[in-house]
């Protein structure tokens, strides 16, 4: 019989309860994964208790307020705090989002926190995304042409052509469908990912871009696009309503279009 073992530190253990001060009358209790892979220890899940009166409504606000006044060593990413800058994902009840953007109403009951899943953990909520932005540069996220610029005028394109980027620019590379995707679990050493794969198909229909051609040879690729099935999670997840399901679709269709 073949017999499978986890690794030791796979295991999550309870963790340290830091209970709300006395008198507090709108307690909520906060549920968060820690682990620092130096210390050799097994993650484990800190339960801190935070009187709501004296917060911010948002997840990241209950985030600070833990970090400032009850545990410094609890260690996340946040910057600017408006759902613009995508440092704050995390999986927050069961689903990935920015806790900048996560109201504490939202969630019932406990509120769990955890790392984005797949993620190599650097430390508590951090998650490496050396792999993900890797793969962002692949793609050449820039204007690429072989024409001359115009003397004394920017690239223009109709509105037209402006607008078929109305869904696609505004990805803020949180991560939050990449790491959604069961796909992108498995085969994240070649498989793209949705988030990478929105961006590419955003330079593909640029009516300024030059290399589209180029651009398709490098997405021709059994893992690198084809791993997608659509499955959604994606769209679901992502924090600013965006579609990486519907311009990998729509990537695919031009891979056929240039056979045809």
């Amino acid at each position: 019989m073949v017999e499978f073992n986890l690794p030791a530190n796979s295991k999550v253990k309870g963790g340290t309860i830091h209970k709300a001060p006395a008198g507090a009358k709108n307690a909520r209790s906060f549920q968060i994964y820690r682990y620092d892979p130096d210390s050799g220890e097994n993650p484990r899940v800190d339960t801190y208790e935070i009187d709501m009166d004296d917060c911010g409504p948002m997840v990241l606000d209950a985030l600070i307020k833990i970090k400032n006044e009850i545990d410094p060593s609890l260690t996340f990413r946040r910057s600017c705090r408006e759902g613009i800058c995508g440092s704050c994902a995390m999986n927050i009840d069961g689903t990935n989002t920015l806790a900048c953007t996560k109201d504490c109403e939202d969630a019932k009951g406990v509120v769990k926190i955890y790392p984005l899943p797949h993620l190599d953990v650097i430390k508590d909520l951090v998650g490496d995304l050396s792999n993900f932005y890797a793969q962002y540069a692949s793609i050449k996220p820039w204007l690429e042409t072989q024409t001359p610029a115009p003397p004394d005028s920017e690239r223009l394109q109709s509105e037209d052509e402006r607008r078929l980027m109305d869904g696609l620019y505004e990805c803020i590379l949180c991560a939050c469908c990449s790491t959604s995707c069961p796909s992108y679990w498995w085969n994240s050493d070649r498989y793209l990912g949705p988030a990478i794969l929105l961006q590419a198909y955003r330079w593909l229909i640029d009516s300024r871009d030059e290399s589209q051609g180029e651009r398709l040879d490098n997405l021709e690729d059994p893992f690198r696009l084809y791993r997608c099935h659509t499955i959604m999670n994606c769209t679901n997840t992502c924090p600013k309503s965006l579609n990486p399901a519907k311009a990998i679709a729509e990537i695919k269709k031009m891979m056929v279009q240039r056979q045809v």
